[in-house]
């Protein structure tokens, strides 16, 4: 199949094409920049130049395509709802591309605040857009399914490997610059965990085999204590492991203080059984104790 990928050199996106390459997929990419370009060039990838905004290269990367595979989003947290309302508009513009060929269109969201307090499960509807969670990249994906685009939704729990530049390196900065590896509150709030590996080849496999309307969970741990997170970070940086009281948690973590604090465990039994997805790599708190995490504060 030849398939249209946003995101391709981001931390998940290349590992998606990676493996679409491995399993004998084409790949068409969107690049911003030349240095994206060139690099996906060198890896084998037919490349389309363009951006989430510019909707135009979205209609032509999906047109040249019998699928899509949409792991790109704007990562400006300080002007978030403005990044869903493009996630949205990018989502929607590919989804009428596709419309009527029963084509894949694979967009991927996210597990936390799906089913705060309770082990969220594929059956689960995401809940509606709130000012603190604005992003609907579920809803704008499976909304293409009354159209005719067989769209399905990969949910992304707290992707980690290498090459990891998300919310688990944040919080090893804020750790190595205040000289104390925080948790809130009692730290017993949870995050579910997958390697960025197998969560590339959900991708792959619901792209190949998703029914139209289904949702699937990137979960390899289902659900990790905040507070065991944090004394993996201390045990890495050598410093403290200390509770932050939770009127003071945006004043210690700032922007991710909101995410750290959420109940997010998450079940991807359905997942593994529908589409037989079996997770093969490490851990998060294995990754933090043998990966490269930890490289660049230490060398500081």
């Amino acid at each position: 199949m030849r398939v249209f990928v946003t995101g391709a050199t981001g931390f998940i996106g290349s590992a998606v094409v990676a493996d679409l390459q491995e399993a004998g997929h084409q790949v068409l990419a969107l690049a911003r920049s030349d240095s994206s370009a060139a690099s996906l060039a060198n890896a084998g990838v037919d490349v389309i130049r363009g951006s989430l905004e510019n909707l135009e290269s979205l209609r032509r990367g999906a047109s040249a395509c019998e699928g899509v595979v949409h792991t790109a989003f704007v990562h400006d947290f300080s002007k978030f709802p403005n990044s869903c309302e493009i996630d949205q508009r990018a989502i929607e513009t590919m989804g009428e591309v596709l419309a009527g060929s029963n084509g894949p269109l694979v967009v991927s969201a996210g597990t936390l605040a799906i089913r705060p307090g309770r082990i969220a499960t594929e059956d689960d509807a995401h809940p509606p857009a709130s000012t603190h969670l604005p992003r609907v990249s579920e809803r704008a994906a499976l909304a293409a399914v009354s159209k005719g685009v067989r769209a399905s939704v990969v949910r992304l729990s707290i992707v980690h490997g290498d090459g990891d530049r998300g919310f688990i390196p944040a919080l090893i900065a804020i750790a190595h610059e205040r000289g104390v590896a925080g948790y809130i509150g009692d730290g017993s709030n949870r995050w579910g965990a997958v390697e960025r590996r197998d969560a590339a080849r959900l991708f792959r496999l619901a792209l190949e085999k998703a029914p139209a309307g289904s949702r699937w969970h990137a979960a390899d741990d289902e659900g990790i204590p905040a507070r065991d997170i944090a004394a993996a970070i201390g045990r890495g940086l050598n410093v403290p492991v200390l509770s932050i009281e939770p009127e003071r948690a945006q004043e210690h973590f700032g922007w991710i203080a909101a995410f750290f604090s959420m109940d997010g465990p998450v079940s991807s039994a359905i997942t593994r059984a529908r589409l037989a997805w079996n997770p093969t790599h490490r851990g998060l708190i294995d990754d933090l104790a043998h990966g490269d995490y930890f490289a660049v504060a230490r060398r500081a």
